[in-house]
């Protein structure tokens, strides 16, 4: 297998501000599931005016995470990521960068979460094929932080390969699919660290 494209190292607290908006963390999560697509499509897909969806893609652009692709027929031409994935690195102890950080977590959870939710609501129109094949799973583990980081490792060598914006050996009827992994330890309602 050919070495994979690193993600971009988020170090910028201004960028990470900027990924931190809902709408741009939608769009950036979108393009980089389905490939380029106008600021029309985008925002169909997104739930949003076109025009919204045009001017957040320009702050992406100024940040270097998306671009203008070529348009296939002259007309208005699609945005493309140019990222095939963020790296936020540590969460920071710094508080104005671990603020910023987080806010980027919680635009991206709160996607996944109307991600989700729409999988739901469309089940009854769902191929029954991929209906099928669809999985919901959690798990409770209990491992070492050198474990767990060997099994975050793990997991992404496995999936990295099947990102839309770096596989090009798909096959007819391969469509996009996401996939969410959250790995941290187990905080009680009180907010002590479970045992």
């Amino acid at each position: 297998m050919a070495e994979l494209p690193p993600r971009k190292r988020v170090e910028d607290v201004e960028l990470l501000r900027a990924l931190s908006h809902p709408l741009r963390s939608a769009l950036l999560h979108h393009l980089t599931s389905v490939g380029p697509r106008t600021a029309s499509e985008c925002a169909e897909a997104v739930g949003s005016t076109a025009s919204n969806c045009s001017w957040h893609l320009r702050q992406l652009a100024q940040y270097g995470l998306v671009e203008r692709a070529d348009a296939e027929d002259g007309r208005e031409r699609p945005w493309r990521a140019r990222q095939v994935g963020l790296d936020l690195g540590d969460i920071d102890d710094d508080p104005v960068r671990r603020a910023a950080q987080l806010g980027v977590v919680g635009a991206s959870l709160a996607n996944e979460q109307e991600l989700t939710q729409r999988y739901l609501d469309s089940l009854d129109d769902l191929d029954p094929a991929w209906r099928s094949v669809a999985g919901l799973s959690s798990y409770s583990l209990r491992v070492t932080p050198e474990e767990l980081t060997r099994l975050s490792h793990a997991i992404d060598a496995l999936v990295r390969p099947f990102v839309s914006a770096i596989r090009t050996d798909a096959p007819p009827g391969a469509r996009p699919v996401h996939v969410g992994v959250r790995a941290f330890p187990r905080i009680e309602h009180s907010g002590k660290a479970e045992e």
